[in-house]
């Protein structure tokens, strides 16, 4: 049993900016409270955190690290298989490397999970997978397989297939694509159903594309990278056509459509948001985007889209959008519990509650203050050596 004492916690569980303790054994949080009484837990091996500030680890709810590994150009860039508009049939997993040595700055500045996948060349790329930012191999990092499937709207596709002088080079392309691999992919899976309940007599020929594809009909969430307004509505139309569970990822203009995304009910992943604009898509951009979405009560959470923005520079962005006007707790949850839940994980990590995974970060001081570092950086409940 490991005990961190006199700690001031923010566990996205009730626990806010009070002083308690956390207890965690075989990886797991055991327990949170408030008063620590040392002869409940004989034999403890007890750290006192002498009045910092705890909070869970940080979670990048979208990003490509690993996928685009650091300092390699051509070799290290396996995110985008850029010779077919449609490729539901990757998984991310397949192209991480976990020698990638952002895992290690990333995990030092208290980024534990990360989600991290396909790019945004094709219309529909394949599933994103969540990591933990250390291990020897993808067995011993992988939180989840399969998180989500990646879809994409907007500028990429049409430039990248309209250079090849392929479909789709126009918006309305790139949706009509994204609505007839859905529409096929309904179909083989009523199908398939169909067979296996007993009601046809010919199972349907195995279709790998269609066949991962028909999960988004199953429960697997769906990613959609949208920046601007109208590809976000777009993104808000497709996803209530086919009933899909998605969340908008980017959303660069979100702000300006925030009644709209309230009444979807969509989440938004933002970001990149820190540097400057790279494209006309993303000229709207402002750290004032999340107070806005917040204030329309549009759930959001915080991503880094590394190597755009740096994983271990993740809390900058966060400082800005809270001196922008985030409120300050809203801005933690965004990248831990927020960042958890919008991509179904909240289950393992995000908060520091009994049964979760003991992923926690001892700060210095003020993780909202830049000059501020982890003291200790606990995942799966192994300190690690920063």
């Amino acid at each position: 049993m490991q005990i961190i004492k006199n700690a001031t916690l923010h566990t996205m569980a009730g626990i806010d900016g009070e002083q308690g303790y956390v207890a965690f054994e075989n990886g797991r949080i055991v327990e949170t409270g408030r008063r620590f009484d040392p002869a409940r837990f004989p034999g403890a091996d007890i750290h006192d955190a002498q009045g910092r500030i705890v909070t869970p680890g940080l979670i990048d709810p979208h990003c490509h690290i690993g996928v685009v590994e650091e300092g390699i150009q051509f070799e290290g860039m396996d995110h985008n298989e850029m010779t077919n508009p449609i490729f539901p049939e990757l998984r991310g997993i397949d192209s991480l490397y976990p020698g990638d040595s952002a895992f290690q700055s990333a995990s030092a500045a208290g980024v534990t999970t990360v989600v991290t996948g396909p790019g945004s060349a094709n219309v529909i790329g394949g599933t994103f997978t969540a990591v933990k930012t250390v291990g020897e191999t993808v067995e011993d990092m992988v939180l989840r397989e399969e998180v989500a499937m990646k879809m994409a709207l907007g500028e990429n596709p049409k430039r990248v297939y309209s250079g090849q002088k392929k479909s789709p080079s126009t918006r309305m392309a790139s949706a009509a694509l994204m609505r007839e691999w859905l529409i096929r992919a309904q179909e083989y899976r009523d199908k398939l159903t169909a067979y296996e309940e007993g009601q046809a007599e010919d199972k349907p020929a195995f279709d790998m594309k269609l066949h991962s594809l028909m999960r988004v009909f199953e429960g697997m969430k769906v990613k959609i990278h949208a920046h601007r307004s109208d590809d976000i509505t777009t993104a808000v139309r497709v996803a209530g056509e086919f009933g899909l569970d998605a969340s908008i990822d980017h959303g660069t203009e979100a702000h300006l459509i925030p009644s709209t995304l309230k009444q979807s009910g969509l989440a938004v992943i933002l970001g990149p948001t820190l540097g400057a604009a790279t494209k006309y898509e993303t000229a709207s951009r402002t750290f004032k985007s999340a107070g806005i979405l917040d204030s329309y009560q549009v759930p959001i959470s915080i991503m880094t889209d590394h190597p755009v923005v740096p994983a271990e520079n993740a809390l900058v962005q966060v400082a800005l959008f809270v001196k922008a006007g985030l409120p300050r707790e809203k801005a933690l949850r965004a990248v831990t519990l927020d960042a958890a839940r919008v991509n179904g994980l909240e289950d393992r990590v995000g908060s520091l509650e009994p049964g979760k995974d003991a992923d926690l970060v001892i700060w210095e001081g003020d993780p909202l203050d830049i000059m501020s570092d982890p003291a200790r950086v606990y995942i799966d409940g192994n300190p690690l050596r920063i």
